[in-house]
């Protein structure tokens, strides 16, 4: 379960922009005499010209405006829970490693989904492939339905021909790449017979890796009632979906495919522009906005970010980078402990030595903001003292970890080492001294 850790906001500064305004004198008029080989004669006043109306001023341009009317929008959209403010309407970021949340903006209502639901299409598409149930070469037929989907409607489509009988290879690209609707509903109909069967399935999964406030009625996000998900729940099964198929994975990175002759690129603009990003989704609905789940890796640590909810795809793709450079310009992790460092010793019942070390098998590593105090307090929880005889690796309670924000995490913790039991005669020595202080205690 990803648990949220409160950052601290950066502040940001509105940038006053002063307009200088110039006073315009209107014309002198002219009142001399005019000079004539006629008769003089009684000259009139002309009558002043209206004044010219000032130029309309242009707007402000420059880096200074633009962080100015950046600011302007930020503050009209609202603060974020958790982290810095964003103009999504919904958003979610987290540490892929520590699952610590940096980012949290109406991160756990509901929202439309739109192609975002289809990773959770791939999902299950791509468990298909790793268990070896469909092969890369299998071939699903185009439905009528399949081929309908995209015909006279603004929308993402393959070009699937109903003549077509494309491979799994081919359709992977076809939802990932170009998040072909037709690809989507060929997808579900060939594994489950249709859409409202793929759905049950999807539902069913979504539930059983952590995805608690989202509910699946089609296969490709098309608007449908009842159809839902959260920023939190795509940025978890973002998470699964890299850690449970680094072999698939790399689809998402993709930056075009051909299909039919027709060439189209990934809308996820952030595959060229943004270092380290290789995936996931973008989407797009009138219900729910322009959204985008991102993924992007810097030096081994992988931040993912949720992002629904905003007016266009420049906008998408504008806040989409600022976030990613903030979560890797503003965070760390670090590690605590590493795999095999002795946290706490245990007592021994009856074993040649007296204690055990209990040692922590993984490492722990915590993400904070740069600068802020990573040291957490650690506690040894366990039943003791430890009967012997004891073999290295045996498990022996937990670590619990309070962060520095607050959050408790569990690690197991393990022996250290073996401990043999005690002879006979020491045995018998502890058991009789055991025995008179116990009694008399």
């Amino acid at each position: 379960m990803v648990r949220h850790v409160l950052l601290r906001i950066n502040g940001f500064w509105s940038l006053a922009l002063i307009a200088a305004l110039t006073g315009i004198a209107g014309p002198i008029a002219d009142v001399s005499a005019q000079q004539s080989d006629q008769p003089r004669r009684q000259q009139q006043q002309q009558k002043p010209k209206p004044a010219a109306k000032p130029a309309p001023q242009q707007p402000a341009t420059g880096p200074k405006a633009a962080a100015a009317a950046q600011a302007a929008k930020l503050d009209a959209a609202g603060p974020s829970q958790i982290g810095p403010p964003t103009v999504a309407r919904f958003a979610c970021l987290i540490d892929a490693q520590t699952g610590a949340v940096l980012l949290a903006k109406d991160a756990e209502k509901p929202m439309a989904p739109s192609s975002m639901a289809k990773m959770m299409t791939v999902y299950l598409l791509f468990e298909d492939l790793a268990s070896g149930k469909l092969k890369m070469d299998t071939r699903f037929a185009v439905s009528e339905r399949a081929y309908a989907i995209t015909r006279g409607q603004h929308s993402s489509t393959m070009f699937l021909e109903k003549t077509d009988n494309p491979t799994i290879g081919e359709l992977v690209q076809g939802v990932i790449v170009v998040s072909g609707n037709d690809a989507s509903v060929a997808v579900a109909e060939g594994m489950a017979g249709s859409e409202e069967n793929f759905a049950e399935r999807m539902n069913k999964r979504a539930k059983e890796i952590g995805l608690t406030g989202s509910v699946f009625k089609n296969s490709s996000g098309w608007p449908q009632e009842g159809q839902m998900v959260t920023a939190r729940d795509l940025a978890v099964l973002a998470m699964r979906t890299i850690r449970d198929f680094p072999q698939f994975y790399r689809y998402y990175a993709q930056r075009e495919y051909t299909f039919n002759g027709k060439t189209q690129a990934n809308r996820n603009l952030e595959l060229k522009t943004v270092a380290g990003v290789d995936g996931l989704k973008t989407g797009h609905t009138e219900e729910g906005g322009f959204g985008q789940t991102t993924s992007a890796i810097r030096d081994g640590r992988r931040i993912i970010l949720v992002l629904n909810g905003m007016s266009s795809m420049a906008e998408r793709a504008q806040e989409t980078a600022r976030l990613i450079e903030w979560g890797f310009r503003e965070t760390s992790n670090t590690t605590i402990l590493q795999a095999g460092d002795k946290v706490a010793e245990a007592p021994v019942w009856l074993g040649a030595q007296e204690k055990v070390p209990l040692i922590i098998p993984h490492p722990v590593i915590v993400t904070t903001v740069i600068g802020q105090n990573a040291q957490p307090r650690i506690v040894a929880r366990f039943d003791g003292p430890i009967a012997a005889p004891i073999a290295k690796g045996t498990p022996i309670g937990t670590a619990v970890v309070t962060m520095p924000d607050g959050r408790v995490i569990e690690y197991p913790l393990q022996a250290g080492a073996d401990v043999q039991r005690a002879g006979v005669f020491s045995r018998m020595s502890t058991l009789v001294s055991h025995f008179f202080l116990g009694w008399a205690s």
